[in-house]
């Protein structure tokens, strides 16, 4: 589920909607913000140290939690995620050979579910351009008797086609019309250059120029609307320049592949996979290329997990301490498919993962039901699964946003206990609701930090992103220092402590935008789970005897 980070400039007007530029590039305090303790603060973090601080002021010593990251790909030799990354410890790496005889051939960090012999997706269909390739033929078809047929006999299938067929209309119109918008904008740029003459950017810079080209007419009005952002706003013509590069470069980025996305003919599946992609029984198929062509998502969500500080970067993730990050490349650049995400929570849970983060979604699932045997399997072997709540700013209850825990909207509860749904707060307390966030008092659960998020990304870099996306493997975390100390805990018993302990917001209606209400505090979940849930037996260190003079036991590295 991927938050498109870039400035509209939008047709009508080409009027530029952008926030002030801040260099965030030395802001050691933006980076940990989401770490910090709200009591003293006053900023909704999860307060994270004070957790460690707490759990370790009982006695209790950490176990190795393995966290599942179902995502878009992790880049596993990243220097702030390599010592935290799941090995497996029964594949001998790089041998060619099934060692630990679980079909899976070298998966040494994980599996990619989206490749195969002959490389791996990068750009997929989005789920409605499938529904409606599958279903227009059958639903409205030539024979229109045959079609009404269909559709008496199908409801289900034809409510989603109805559905999907009006979404994929709007969508790959605004694809389209995107596309063109910012094609024609970037073309216009050496123009706009030549127009500015070398002088800053200001009114007075364009103020009296006449046009005597369209193109030139387009460059003027952009530069006219531009000239009053403090982004542009008395900058040099390069600099201007390179800045509008920049921004067209993430539009066409973002638009070009949205081409593919909503190509009723475009299908990548059966050439490079290789499986039976209608035969959801099937689970043997894919390679072990964890990154895959784009794991800037996936290697971002993994750094907040367990990133750790190296260098001169102070990044680290709420669960750097006791997680391991196993990757399951399951999210193209596009939508994920149901099957793979069914195979996806099967492979780590067989693989001793006891937490998924899955931050992707959907509108339309066709393949719900197998989706929903591997949450019910899931749930059966104790693993909890951390979902996003998605970045449309919409209640789901009238959005459904798949995969979801509510087989009906109407039902009281979810049909599983292990599934938490996270929405994305801020570090504004007049706004914390972010405000691309999904909400919803029943069906989602709670907020986490998921805007203005420093982490790990590809090339080894490190880049602040923004979305659900984010939020989600922040709980993710949470949830994995909680059960890394109290080994006992169940799923439930998780998200239990998590909800009834987040610090409360009633600012703009916060509070009715999720279940808990508020902002999750670590520490206050684990004084929770410890008075509420804890056995007492696990993991707890032992008081030296005075009898025995033994040497004492080297502390657990983290």
């Amino acid at each position: 589920m991927k938050k498109v980070l870039l400035a509209a400039v939008f047709l009508a007007g080409f009027t530029y909607s952008s926030a002030q530029a801040v260099d965030k590039s030395e802001d050691k305090d933006l980076m940990t913000w989401y770490h910090k303790d709200f009591a003293t603060t006053k900023v909704y973090g999860v307060n994270t140290e004070n957790a460690y601080k707490f759990l370790e002021s009982k006695g209790l010593k950490p176990k190795t939690v393995v966290v599942g990251v179902l995502d878009s790909g992790v880049q596993v030799d990243h220097p702030g995620l390599v010592k935290n990354m799941w090995s497996n410890p029964n594949e001998v790496p790089n041998n060619g050979k099934d060692d630990d005889g679980n079909g899976y051939i070298d998966d040494v960090h994980g599996w990619n579910f989206i490749g195969g012999k002959n490389g791996d997706i990068d750009i997929d269909n989005m789920e409605v351009t499938r529904v409606v390739a599958k279903y227009k033929p059958i639903f409205e078809g030539d024979n229109s008797t045959q079609n009404k047929v269909n559709q008496a006999k199908m409801p289900e299938e034809f409510a989603m086609y109805m559905k999907s067929k009006e979404l994929f209309t709007k969508k790959s119109i605004d694809a389209r019309q995107g596309f063109q918008r910012y094609t024609m904008i970037n073309d216009a740029i050496p123009v706009m250059v030549s127009i500015m003459g070398g002088k800053p950017l200001t009114a007075e810079t364009v103020k009296n120029k006449k046009p005597s080209t369209q193109q030139e007419a387009i460059a003027l009005e952009i530069l006219s609307n531009i000239a009053g952002s403090p982004e542009f706003a008395g900058k040099p013509a390069a600099e201007v320049e390179t800045k509008l590069k920049e921004e067209m470069k993430g539009a066409l980025e973002h638009f070009g592949p949205m081409a593919k996305q909503y190509d009723l003919s475009y299908d990548p599946r059966a050439e490079i996979v290789g499986d039976h992609y209608d035969d959801y029984s099937e689970k043997i198929y894919g390679n072990n290329h964890y990154e895959g062509p784009d794991a800037t998502h996936g290697t971002h969500v993994a750094g907040i997990i367990a990133g750790l500080p190296q260098g001169k970067e102070i990044q680290y993730g709420v669960a750097s301490k006791v997680a391991k990050i196993m990757t399951v490349r399951t999210v193209p650049n596009g939508d994920e498919r149901d099957k793979d995400v069914a195979n996806a929570i099967r492979y780590a849970v067989d693989n001793g993962a006891k937490i998924l983060n899955m931050s992707f979604g959907k509108p339309v699932s066709p393949g719900k039901n197998v989706v929903w045997d591997a949450f019910k399997y899931a749930e059966d072997k104790g693993v909890l699964l951390v979902k996003a709540a998605g970045n449309e700013n919409e209640d789901v209850a009238e959005h459904l946003a798949y995969p979801t825990n509510f087989k009906n909207i109407s039902d009281a509860a979810p049909f599983v206990n292990n599934v938490m749904v996270v929405g994305a707060s801020t570090n504004k307390n007049d706004a914390l609701r972010a405000d691309f966030s999904n909400y919803n008092k029943k069906m989602v659960n709670v907020f986490a930090p998921g805007e203005e998020i420093y982490s790990t990304v590809t090339k080894s870099g490190y880049e602040y992103l923004q979305g659900t996306s984010m939020a989600s493997p922040v709980a993710a975390g949470a949830a994995a220092v909680l059960l890394a100390y109290m080994p006992n805990l169940k799923p439930a018993q998780i998200i239990e402590s998590l909800v009834k302990t987040s610090n409360l917001s009633t600012a703009n209606e916060f509070g009715e935008k999720s279940q808990a209400g508020g902002v999750i505090d670590v520490k206050k979940a684990a004084e929770y789970a410890y008075n509420n849930f804890y056995d007492g037996k696990s993991s707890t260190s032992k008081p030296k005897s005075i009898k025995k003079a033994r040497p004492a036991k080297k502390s657990v590295k983290r």
